[in-house]
């Protein structure tokens, strides 16, 4: 993509970047021109990442790190938000690293998943085509950061095959974290853009108001591969879900299956898929004839969660009989931790489609729903901790 390298303007937008409000108030003259949409095409495309790896980040800013956007930018722009990281190139690489390390030791999921995410969105580079330059001084102090790297312009020699296996490593990592593997087909990029275009502006979007995304809700986004691509890549792994970030274990997912009495509430006829945003009115009524969603051949849903702002909670049906216990909209997971992040990140999509679409009006919009999912991540959590708990009450007696 498009990053000319004037000093002077790079300085300017590197601070307007960091201070969405600077940008905002300049929307009518900078944002008016090509030139500016060629110079920062894409940093704000997956803002829900941006955004989340930012929070994470801030619990210990130990680098000083301005805001995570600049390591985005190229080395000009970055220059002036890096904090005491010297070398730029390494920079996107730090602040993953370091708001991994924040999100592990507070024991959060969905900071942890963050950090990965973001530690493999393209960074903007000079002209369409254009690989960025890999961090090489320093290694990663979590090896699940250090396993990875950004994704590359679609446009540069062999981005393809490289974007792909970019792809599915991610994968490996989230799944060896107890996350959703699925999720890092969020992190693809856009159709290649042409390299012989005067304009270098590439197939990119940036928009400062979008809390997701553009990539996503404009429906822009590109996967490297295929789910069934990205489970083959766990499996070949042979991952197992770590048990030191006091979010899940594997021990503890087969104790659930085999204790999940309390709280569950939902049949086998109810418990079924979501659907998708335009069955948000019947997401309380699953068993409805008209919709088509997987269901389930036993088990019961294990879903502690039960707040309905916007979306209905997504049910997670638990069948000691299979090697992969656990399974939310056709999806099957071997832990409850990603059964339950699975669960509760569709729901906040759902919530999301219909605060967007009008179909719920929703106090406090699209954040009601980010609010909602991490209300739905702790009540998993704390709830198989205390089944964990009584399971071994059990075995003991």
């Amino acid at each position: 993509m498009k990053f000319e390298t004037n000093a002077a303007v790079l300085m300017m937008l590197g601070v307007a970047t960091a201070r969405p409000d600077a940008v905002r108030m300049h929307k009518g003259g900078l944002r008016g021109s090509a030139k500016f949409r060629r110079e920062v095409p894409q940093e704000h495309s997956h803002e829900r990442f941006l955004t989340g790896v930012e929070e994470a980040l801030n619990l210990n800013n130990v680098d000083q790190v301005q805001a995570a956007v600049f390591s985005l930018l190229g080395n000009a722009a970055a220059a002036q938000g890096a904090g005491l990281v010297e070398d730029l190139d390494c920079l996107q690489q730090r602040i993953a690293d370091q708001a991994f390390t924040n999100a592990k030791e507070a024991g959060d999921l969905e900071g942890m998943t963050n950090a990965l995410i973001f530690r493999t969105l393209e960074r903007n580079t000079a002209s369409v085509g254009q690989a960025s330059v890999l961090c090489e001084s320093e290694v990663a102090t979590n090896p699940e950061i250090a396993a990875l790297q950004q994704h590359q312009d679609p446009a540069s020699e062999g981005a393809a095959e490289l974007n792909k296996n970019i792809t599915l490593e991610l994968a490996v990592q989230l799944a060896s974290i107890g996350a959703d593997p699925q999720l890092a087909l969020l992190s693809g990029t856009f159709e290649p853009g042409d390299v012989n275009d005067p304009t270098g502006a590439g197939n990119t979007c940036d928009d400062l108001d979008d809390p997701e995304g553009c990539i996503f809700t404009q429906n822009l986004l590109v996967e490297d591969a295929t789910p069934e691509e990205i489970d083959a890549a766990v499996a070949a792994a042979g991952v197992e879900v770590e048990d030191d970030t006091d979010v899940e274990d594997d021990e503890g997912a087969n104790e659930e299956c085999a204790i999940v009495d309390d709280g569950a509430d939902a049949d086998d006829d109810t418990a079924v898929d979501e659907g998708d945003a335009a069955d948000q009115d019947n997401a309380g009524n699953q068993d409805n004839a008209g919709n088509e969603q997987p269901t389930p051949t036993s088990g019961v849903d294990v879903n502690a969660f039960t707040g309905t702002v916007g979306a209905a909670p997504i049910p997670i049906i638990s069948s000691a009989a299979s090697d992969r216990p656990f399974e939310v909209n056709g999806a099957t997971f071997q832990n409850i931790g990603a059964a339950a992040q699975r669960a509760c990140d569709v729901q906040k999509n759902q919530c999301a489609n219909a605060a967007n679409s009008g179909q719920a009006e929703l106090d406090g919009g699209v954040a009601a729903c980010d609010a909602q999912q991490q209300e739905c991540i702790a009540a998993n959590t704390n709830n198989a901790a205390r089944r964990r708990r009584r399971g071994a009450f059990l075995e003991r007696h």
